[in-house]
């Protein structure tokens, strides 16, 4: 008998032995998609809880090809985000999950989703101003690649087509003299500047939607925000114009206002747009 029990002794201390603490973590995610199926649904005892709707699709994954939207119940604290909620979501119901994230500052522009039917960031949206559910969605007129992520590719090549950094051939002699700014042309600039290249603007835009090569509205944007800057000097301002008075330039914006109303900076993009047509134009009048 004991001979019996020092083999079962040793086989358990055998398994102990193997085991690895990725078998140990594969055990307790096992574990927790187990308890999730128990908690998905809200009952009479459960306290407030948020409902999302969210859209899920893996492209490379059998069985999850086909578009859908799963329900996350996810208990309400005061000042909750969505962001807050679809990353209590992926941590204790489903760990596949897919999202973009990054500082949760409302500035890294990464996390902006499709929220009720309008392009927010998930990071600034507040549960408490949505009616439920709350339906969640990749950026409209953008690939997904899978779940709430959308390839962001052609965004990034609109908005470097603007050459968006400083450039100037009127340099100070000194090298370590400033190249000072007036106050006015800061302030004209000052809104331009807060753009976080988070796409939500061209998202809403019907023109950018049916016409791939237009810039728009955050890469004119980032226009401005040079073209303007006087410290340039008139030969840059020159060669800015020269790519955005274009077909599928400035001229393609129709002046419908859908990248102001979801900018979450606030910028008045349509309003800049309007000024770089007027620009523009006068950049083309000559009278010699």
């Amino acid at each position: 008998m004991s001979t019996q029990l020092t083999e079962e002794s040793e086989s358990e201390t055998e398994t102990e032995r193997t085991e690895t603490p990725g078998d140990r973590r594969r055990a307790e995610k096992k574990a927790r998609q187990g308890r999730s199926s128990e908690v998905q649904e809200p009952t009479e005892a459960d306290e407030e809880t948020v409902h999302l709707k969210v859209f899920r699709y893996d492209p490379e994954v059998e069985g999850k090809m086909d578009p859908r939207f799963d329900d996350f119940y996810v208990p309400f604290e005061k000042g909750m985000t969505v962001l807050d909620a679809l990353m209590y979501a992926r941590d204790r119901f489903d760990t596949t999950l897919t999202f973009r994230h990054s500082c949760r500052q409302a500035i890294c522009g990464s996390d902006a989703l499709f929220i009720n039917g309008t392009q927010r960031l998930g990071c600034k949206t507040q549960i408490s101003d949505l009616d439920g559910p709350i339906r969640v969605e990749p950026l409209p007129h953008a690939e997904v690649v899978k779940d709430l992520v959308v390839d962001m590719e052609h965004f990034y090549d609109q908005m470097h087509s603007v050459e968006p950094y400083f450039q100037t051939n009127d340099e100070p002699s000194d090298e370590l003299e400033e190249q000072r700014q007036t106050r006015e042309n800061r302030e004209k600039i000052k809104m331009s500047t807060r753009c976080i290249w988070c796409g939500a603007c061209m998202s809403s835009c019907n023109i950018a939607a049916g016409d791939n090569q237009y810039l728009g509205p955050a890469a004119l944007n980032k226009a401005f925000r040079f073209a303007m800057d006087k410290r340039e000097g008139e030969d840059m301002k020159e060669h800015r114009f020269e790519i955005l008075d274009q077909e599928h330039g400035v001229w393609r914006c129709q002046t419908q206002f859908s990248c102001t109303n979801v900018c979450p900076k606030d910028i008045p993009l349509t309003e800049h747009i309007q000024e770089l047509k007027r620009e523009a134009v006068k950049n083309n009048l000559k009278f010699w």
